[in-house]
């Protein structure tokens, strides 16, 4: 965990929201890392939001291999992986919109969920699902970031 920490250190606050060591050890069974040369150069994690839906999260890659495939390598492993777990819809906020596009996800407006589903995801203290649901006191950490949907 703390060479992903150091990997998402590299674009927290600008790209990625800022993450603590003790969140990413919470969701340590989520990630995928890809390595070189025994080092971490780039790492994402897939969280099941619910049933049929999951999300895309904390992306990165190393800048020295930044343009090299190991972004691509690292989501197709997440959509695999959304795709055992038998979910339909993958969704991703995210600044790299057009990284995003060229893996099949397209821009949405609002929560694609039902009332219902929505109502129950409130009660989640996860700050992921609060900025999935676009709820008021996260906007801060999501403006300027789009909402991507992919339907697997």
């Amino acid at each position: 965990m703390p060479e992903i920490k150091r990997l998402v250190d590299v674009y927290a606050g600008r790209i990625l929201l800022e993450k603590n060591l003790v969140t990413l050890y919470e969701s340590v069974q989520e990630f995928w890392v890809a390595e070189l040369d025994g080092r971490v150069v780039g790492c994402g994690a897939l969280h099941v939001l619910w049933a049929d839906l999951g999300e895309v999260r904390t992306v990165a890659v190393h800048p020295d291999v930044k343009g090299g495939g190991v972004g691509r390598l690292v989501v197709e492993r997440l959509i695999a992986v959304a795709r055992e777990l038998e979910l339909r819809r993958l969704f991703v906020l995210t600044f790299e919109v057009e990284f995003f596009a060229r893996h099949g996800f397209a821009e949405i407006d609002g929560t694609p969920v039902t009332a219902e589903v929505y109502a129950e995801m409130c009660r989640s203290y996860d700050t992921g699902v609060a900025e999935f649901l676009d709820l008021s006191y996260v906007k801060p950490n999501t403006l300027g970031n789009t909402r991507m949907l992919l339907t697997l």
